[in-house]
C-alpha cells in the first residue's frame, strides 16, 4: 500500500539502502530488484510502487504494471499495511487473493500504536484477507523483521540461484543517481513539483578518486522551471549540495555533479518519454 513503509522494510531486509525512503506518497516509481544470499538460499526482493486506486497519468499505469508483474512473478507475496492506514480497496483485495504465491500480511509501524489498536487491526485483516502468515512489525526499528525473513526463506521453492552471488541488484549506477537526486527533490520541494519531475543522468565518468556526473531534471511546464531553480539559483544549488552528500555516501568516494533543468511538456503522458525514463515493460 502507498506510504506503508515498503522501501524502509526492503532496505532493512536487504541490508543495503537501495530504495529511496521518503514520507511523501508515491515515492517508489519503479520495480527495484535486490538480491540477498544466505546459507543455502537466495532471496530476490522486489520493491514496487504502492497500489494506486486511481491512475491520473500514463506514468501511473506503467507503475501499476510493475506491481502486477511483481505479484504475478512472486513465490512469496508480502502485503505491508500501515496500522494507521485507510480502508482497503477492492482492487487491492482482488490482487492479493488472486496471487498464487504464499501470502504474508504485515502490519507495520506498530511502534506508533498500542496493543488495543493492534488487536483490532488484526481482527479486521483476518476478516478481509486470507493469508498464510500474519505478522506485526516495525520496519523502522527492525522489530520482528527477522521473523518475517525466516518465513520468507521457509516459503522459497527449490531452484538454482537466479543471480550470481556477487550481484546486489538489477539496476545500473545511473539509475541510483537518478533516484538519489529525485529523493532530494521530494525533500526540498512541495506540492506538485516533486511529482512533475524526472531525473536523467547524461554523463557518468568514474576515476579512482572522483565520479563526475551531469544530470538533467525534467519538468512538465515552463512555470515549474523557475520554482525548481529558485531565486538566484539558490534552491537548485541547495539540491545539488544535498544530493552530492548522499551520492558520496552511496558510492564511497568524492562526487562532482552538474544539474540542468529542462521542460518536456506533459512527459507523464508521453509514451516515448516514459520509455526513455525506464517506464517500459515490453
Amino acid at each position: 500500500m502507498p506510504n506503508a513503509g515498503k522501501s524502509t522494510l526492503y532496505n532493512h531486509l536487504l541490508g543495503e539502502a537501495l530504495a529511496i525512503v521518503n514520507p511523501k506518497a508515491q515515492t517508489t516509481r519503479h520495480r527495484i530488484i535486490g538480491v540477498k544470499n544466505g546459507e543455502n538460499y537466495q532471496i530476490v526482493y522486489s520493491d514496487t510502487p504502492g497500489i494506486l486506486t486511481k491512475t491520473s497519468y500514463g506514468m501511473h499505469e506503467k507503475m501499476m504494471h510493475f506491481v502486477n508483474e511483481s505479484v504475478r512473478d512472486s513465490d512469496v507475496l508480502v502485503l505491508l499495511i500501515d496500522i494507521h492506514g485507510k480502508e482497503f480497496s477492492e482492487d487491492i483485495k482482488e490482487k492479493f487473493h488472486q496471487a498464487k504465491a504464499k501470502k504474508i500480511i504485515c502490519i507495520n509501524k506498530i511502534d506508533t500504536s498500542n496493543q488495543e489498536e493492534l488487536e483490532s487491526a488484526l481482527v479486521q485483516l483476518k476478516e478481509e484477507f486470507e493469508a498464510d502468515v500474519y505478522l506485526s512489525i516495525s520496519a523502522l526499528n527492525g522489530f520482528e523483521t527477522d521473523t518475517l525473513e525466516r518465513y520468507i526463506v521457509s516459503f522459497l521453492p527449490q531452484h538454482p540461484p537466479y543471480f550470481p552471488p556477487d550481484q546486489l541488484t538489477d539496476r545500473s549506477e545511473r539509475f541510483f543517481v537518478n533516484e538519489i537526486i529525485r529523493n532530494n527533490i521530494l525533500k526540498i520541494y512541495s506540492e506538485e513539483i516533486p511529482y512533475a519531475c524526472e531525473v536523467s543522468t547524461l554523463a557518468f565518468k568514474e576515476t579512482e578518486k572522483i565520479i563526475r556526473m551531469s544530470c538533467e531534471i525534467i519538468v512538465e511546464r515552463e512555470s515549474q522551471k523557475p520554482i525548481l531553480i529558485g531565486t538566484g539559483g539558490q534552491t537548485i544549488k541547495r539540491l545539488g549540495i544535498n544530493a552530492r552528500k548522499d551520492l558520496e555516501i552511496f558510492f564511497g568516494k568524492q562526487v562532482y555533479i552538474e544539474l540542468f533543468v529542462k521542460v518536456r511538456e506533459d512527459w507523464r503522458n508521453n509514451q516515448n518519454m516514459l520509455k526513455q525514463f525506464g517506464y517500459d515493460f515490453e
